[in-house]
């Protein structure tokens, strides 16, 4: 009896020692650092609390920190700050001038960077600032990697987001522990700077094939078929996509996407010209040919113009359904 209590004694206390250990090095960790919290970054932010890591945030935006921090999170007045307190940093910025301004403004992130600290920046930008940033990051001896992901809002919020990272094997292999709390496939693309080609690329694509799902329900509507017949067939279909059958731009027929809430949220119209832009630029200088592409980059650029800049780019639906223009 003696030796069964003892034992007990003996697991209580191996319990309780581990316990302890847990919360000790949770509250020493580490934070990671997290710069940009708009509709991608906040959820992604969110997801790393989610996994247990203890995360700074900073954002221009004083209000885009407040649910953060009530969640736990600590906050950083500066990038700057940020990068003094911690060697694991991820940011998600706009553009690429945002990206600039944060690595290397007066109060960026390279002023106080650490040596041997691990950037992983997921924003959607030029390839070639992508190079120039990184060059610059590794001049303080300091690791970069260009992450940009896919998957909009919903995946971010779920934590099902797919990250095409460049950069050397050895960090990515170090990064995609932690991007794997964020998304569920990470994807090494190559040297740094391919990270964004590959973005970009996917982007011409996507919006391509929203253009096209929201020509085809529009013309069926004008045909007098139901759309939510029209969807139906789609995804049943040859036809099928992501942009019909996950993220489709008719409202009401899925909801819990921007389209089925007056295009709020989600991924804005100009965000989506923005890397059409990029793409157009890439394809002039390796003398690609993107005829789709361009169209494509023409209509959101039109679309911006008309007062749909900061609607979801699935607003090319609605768009369309207004223009009876030929």
């Amino acid at each position: 009896m003696a030796t069964i209590c003892r034992g007990s004694f003996v697991l209580r206390s191996l319990v309780r020692r581990a316990v302890f250990c847990r919360l000790y090095s949770s509250k020493f960790e580490e934070p990671i650092g997290f710069i940009g919290l708009g509709n991608m970054g906040g959820p992604m932010a969110k997801n790393l609390l989610d996994a247990g890591h203890q995360v700074l945030v900073h954002d221009v935006m004083p209000e885009a920190v407040v649910d953060l921090r009530e969640l736990g999170a600590a906050t950083a007045a500066t990038p700057s700050e940020v990068a003094s307190k911690t060697s694991k940093i991820v940011t998600m910025l706009p553009s690429s001038p945002h990206v600039k301004e944060v690595y290397c403004g007066e109060n960026g992130i390279l002023s106080a960077v650490k040596p041997g600290s691990l950037l992983t920046d997921t924003s959607t930008i030029e390839p070639a600032v992508a190079k120039e940033v990184g060059e610059l990051v590794q001049s303080k001896g300091a690791v970069f990697l260009d992450a940009p992901v896919s998957g909009g809002v919903t995946a971010a919020k779920g934590g099902t987001l797919t990250f095409m990272v460049g950069g050397e094997e050895e960090a990515y292999e170090q990064a995609a522990k932690l991007l794997q709390h964020m998304g569920k496939n990470v994807i090494h693309t190559g040297p740094s700077g391919t990270g964004q080609a590959a973005k970009i690329c996917n982007n011409l694509l996507l919006a391509v094939s929203m253009i096209g799902v929201s020509e085809a329900i529009n013309l069926g509507i004008r045909l007098g078929l139901e759309p939510e017949m029209i969807a139906q067939v789609i995804n049943t279909s040859s036809g099928r996509c992501w942009s019909s059958d996950t993220y489709n731009p008719c409202p009401g027929i899925i909801e819990g996407i921007p389209s089925s809430n007056n295009y709020q949220g989600g991924f804005a119209s100009q965000l989506m010209t923005k890397d059409l832009g990029l793409a157009q630029s890439a394809a002039t200088s390796t003398q690609t040919p993107t005829p789709m592409g361009s169209l494509a980059h023409q209509i959101y650029r039109i679309m911006c113009n008309k007062g749909y800049a900061k609607l979801d780019f699935s607003s090319v639906f609605q768009y369309l359904k207004e223009n009876n223009n030929h």
